[in-house]
């Protein structure tokens, strides 16, 4: 009998609203904008389509009627304008969590928070320290959606299910991820031996153009839709399903780290796993030498832009 929050009901918290409808991992789903007309249409729609898949009530509603959620997504934050810088965008949106946290904080205490707003690392690190919650409390989509194209593409490209493919995006959730080829697995076989298997060429530069149209499909999606957000949407339930039923899913989401391959103070992504407690292990796969170097450089590049915003 959970309770979720979502704030921010623009696509890709009314979108993950939706994917709520079917699942049955909740009974209450509160739904809080900064335009509260906003929030009370997708409300009133939500609403209307439960008659047709699982009982559950969505309400419009604010921070007090948080009290009780056990898992919160925010989805709240600007997007990018024409001219802006990235810097400029991080102070927009930290700006924004400054006013979003600490209600959460107050009205939810004992919930989890999950952060999907971009930039999504930028924003964990600041909700982890505007919050004062333990680290695996807090967390960002991060590079699930990244994952979840690769193996798309890895899938289509082999002529195989996808959710055979064992493959991780890490590191940023941007310009600086990385694919983390040398353990990419299908049926538990390195790819160059699963290719050899099925009687295809194991051609490196095949594998780097799939790259390359993971880094940029939201861009190539936004150029043709104006945003992504029905696979965001579907990654967040599979989120918050392992939250909420304690599955103990790996998923590459963005966590504090440690000492992770000597990277501290700063939130990336990395295979975890996640269940009732939140974050609970952070599992240090092998990398090599290259995929460390380029971890490393990703760590840097967010940990330069922390700084620069005063974080």
């Amino acid at each position: 009998m959970a309770k979720i929050g979502i704030i921010g009901t623009g696509l890709v918290g009314a979108t993950f609203g939706y994917a709520l409808t079917g699942s049955g991992v909740a009974t209450e789903v509160v739904l809080i904008d900064v335009n509260r007309q906003r929030a009370e249409g997708e409300a009133m729609d939500l609403n209307h389509s439960v008659a047709f898949s699982q009982p559950m009530d969505f309400i419009a509603g604010d921070y007090p009627d948080l009290t009780g959620a056990s898992v919160i997504v925010i989805a709240a934050g600007a997007n990018q304008k024409p001219g802006q810088t990235r810097l400029d965008l991080v102070l927009t949106n930290v700006n924004i969590f400054r006013s979003i946290v600490p209600q959460v904080v107050k009205y939810a205490p004992d919930a989890i928070i999950v952060v999907v707003a971009n930039p999504v690392d930028v924003l964990t690190y600041a909700t982890i320290r505007l919050s004062g919650l333990p680290r695996g409390r807090v967390f960002g989509s991060g590079t699930t959606l990244d994952s979840g194209r690769l193996r798309y593409l890895l899938g289509d490209y082999y002529g195989i299910d996808p959710r055979s493919v064992h493959a991780y995006i890490i590191g940023e959730h941007g310009d600086s991820e990385l694919p983390v080829w040398s353990s990419a697995r299908v049926a538990g076989m390195p790819l160059p031996d699963f290719a050899r298997a099925i009687g295809r060429e194991h051609r490196q530069e095949d594998l780097d153009h799939i790259f390359d149209q993971v880094r940029t499909a939201a861009d190539a999606i936004i150029q043709r839709k104006g945003a992504t957000y029905y696979a965001i949407g579907s990654g967040l339930l599979r989120i918050v399903e392992s939250l909420l039923r304690d599955q103990n899913t790996v998923l590459p989401i963005s966590t504090l780290l440690d000492g992770y391959q000597d990277v501290r103070d700063v939130c990336l992504s990395v295979p975890s796993v996640i269940g009732s407690d939140g974050v609970k292990h952070a599992l240090p796969i092998a990398l090599n030498d290259s995929e460390a170097v380029a971890f490393r450089h990703s760590a840097q590049l967010l940990k330069d832009i922390i700084a620069q915003a005063g974080i």
